[in-house]
């Protein structure tokens, strides 16, 4: 499977796609336990977006604070590629594990597991433009041309602009938790 995305990508390495979707993964968590969804804009669609922001929405109207303790990722593999569009498509399934749990905004435990890590099997879908050109962790940004740390927040410390990952990478287009 890997060189056949090389067909379409010369430069992808599966390795660094991994420990991309790994901090994903990670990041989409702690945004949602931070209950600041835009600090993950620039990694995923807009419909993923849309989903996030609702959970957070949801959490919040019953005053409730989503927990992930402990959360790391034991494993990711490649399962699937495909082509349409004048995109690249990987499909990944993600093991993770985590204490998953609800607290109140006075962090009383209210629900879920908070007392051991549960293991969580995950399949995500990843796209990319196939002319697109990878970049480094730290880029320009397109409006004002500071300095970003795409990693840390995808957001420019200066001018506020979010990062514009779907025109330069992979970007999350489905997430399934089994």
């Amino acid at each position: 499977m890997i060189e056949e995305i090389k067909k379409y990508d010369a430069f992808f390495l599966e390795s660094k796609f991994k420990s991309f979707v790994d901090n994903v993964f990670i990041q989409i968590h702690l945004a949602i336990m931070a209950r600041d969804i835009e600090r993950v804009k620039h990694f995923v669609s807009n419909e993923i977006y849309q989903k996030l922001e609702q959970r957070v929405a949801d959490l919040k109207s019953q005053g409730w604070i989503q927990m992930y303790d402990e959360i790391n990722v034991k494993n990711t593999v490649l399962m699937d590629m495909n082509t349409s569009d004048s995109k690249i498509f990987i499909k990944v399934n993600l093991t993770s594990r985590y204490m998953d749990y609800i607290v109140d905004e006075n962090m009383k435990y209210l629900e879920g597991n908070k007392d051991f890590r549960v293991e969580k099997e995950n399949y995500l879908v990843f796209c990319k433009k196939i002319e697109c050109l990878d970049h480094e962790s730290i880029r320009r940004c397109f409006s004002c041309g500071h300095p970003m740390d795409v990693n840390q927040n995808g957001k420019c410390n200066y001018c506020g602009t979010i990062y514009d990952q779907e025109n330069v990478g992979w970007v999350l287009v489905s997430f399934e938790g089994v």
